[in-house]
Parts: C-alpha cells; structure tokens; sequence
C-alpha cells in the first residue's frame, strides 16, 4: 500500500505547527482554519485531536513549560528559585509570541500544574509557609513574563538627537538598542539574585520562629516567697 502524500497528523505535530504559526504571526496569526492549512488538510480533520482551540494552545503551553528546568531544589530553596527562573525565562524567550499563553495560568494544563507542584513543594519542603511559597512562586513569575513579554533594551530610539534637548538624563539611551539582548540578560539576572538574596534573611527569620514554636514549653521556676 503506497505511504499517504501527507504525514499522518498527530496531537504533537498539530501543536508544533500552531507553535510555528504563534512564533510568525503572534496569538492573532493562530486559527484552526489556519493552523489546518498549515498542515495541509481540513479544519474538520484537526477536531478529532483538539476540541477546540483553547485545547491546542494548552498543548503549546505544556510543550514550552516542560522544557523549564526545577531539579534545582534538590539542592534548596535558593537554588530552586535561580534554576527555575533562568530556565523558565529561556523557554519563553525562544518563543515571545506564545509567553502570554503561559502566563495566562495552569487551568488543567498537566504539565505546567507539574510544575507549579514542584516549586511549592520544593518552598514549603525547605522550610517556606505555604502562603510565602505562593507568593515567592509569583514573584519569579512575574518577573519571568515580563522579561519575556516586555524587553527593555529594545524600547529606545537609536537616535542621539531625541534625548538631547529634553531628556538630558538619557542622553545615553540612544545606544542602548545596540546592547539590548546583554541588558535584558543582566538586568534579568540581577532582579532574580536581588530577589532571592532578599528572601534569605526572611527565611532565616522564619525558621527561627519556626523553631521557638515547635519547643516543649519549660517549665517555670516558683516565684519567691
């Protein structure tokens, strides 16, 4: 029987190629419409794999969110948080397109509720409240969506001439551009450290607490009579 002229489709190659589309033309650029012609069939071949659209960008969030490294917190707390977000950051800048699907949340995304999983665990199993791993685990996300989503070093003019007369505290602004992708890195890399080195005297703090509560009560000494 000769082989089909077409690939047959699967859930992934159906996913790769909406992530192609997303990588090109943005969330607007993805449609199933689209997506199937990419793929080279009917759109009504794509629904016997996705229901919905919905349900293939929570195929594309999976796929990039599995690629986020956590092991780190076999190591600790601190550890987990640097490896965690550096890993989490590659993995949407690769594709600054689908970052916002990501940050939309877990849902019943298997694969980034994995993730979520293991960073909690990793926080509180370190000596984290619940309610501070929450908030932790948050803060490394915004910080992760908004390096991805929102560059800085690529939002000034490259002309000298705009800042002169106006702006004479950035007169400087105009070379920025050409150093954009090692400005976004370092100044990524230092609100993650200055985060983290911030939450280590917090810990600290904490676990003392920690320990003062958990002691056996001693026992008092009779008042002097």
């Amino acid at each position: 029987m000769p082989r089909p002229s077409i690939p047959l489709l699967s859930r992934d190659r159906i996913r790769d190629a909406a992530l192609a589309l997303i990588d090109e033309h943005g969330l607007e650029g993805l449609s199933m419409r689209l997506l199937a012609r990419r793929l080279g069939v009917q759109a009504a071949s794509l629904y016997s794999h996705f229901r919905t659209k919905d349900e293939v960008l929570d195929a594309v969030a999976n796929l990039l969110t599995r690629q986020v490294d956590t092991s780190g917190f076999d190591r600790g707390w601190a550890a987990g948080l640097m490896v965690w977000g550096r890993s989490y950051r590659a993995a949407l800048q690769a594709h600054p397109n689908a970052a916002p699907v990501v940050a939309a949340g877990a849902g019943e995304r298997s694969d980034f509720l994995a993730m979520a999983d293991r960073v909690h665990g990793g926080l509180v199993g370190d000596g984290w409240p619940p309610r501070y791993a929450t908030m932790i685990a948050a803060s490394v996300k915004y910080l992760v969506i908004g390096a991805a989503t929102t560059p800085f070093g690529s939002g000034f003019a490259d002309d000298t001439q705009v800042y002169l007369d106006r702006y004479p505290n950035l007169v400087q602004a105009h070379r920025i551009g050409r150093h954009a992708e090692e400005i976004d890195a370092d100044s990524f890399e230092l609100a993650l450290t200055s985060l983290v080195a911030g939450l280590e005297p917090l810990h600290d703090q904490l676990a003392q607490r920690s320990g003062h509560e958990g002691r056996e009560p001693q026992p008092t000494r009779p008042a002097a009579t």
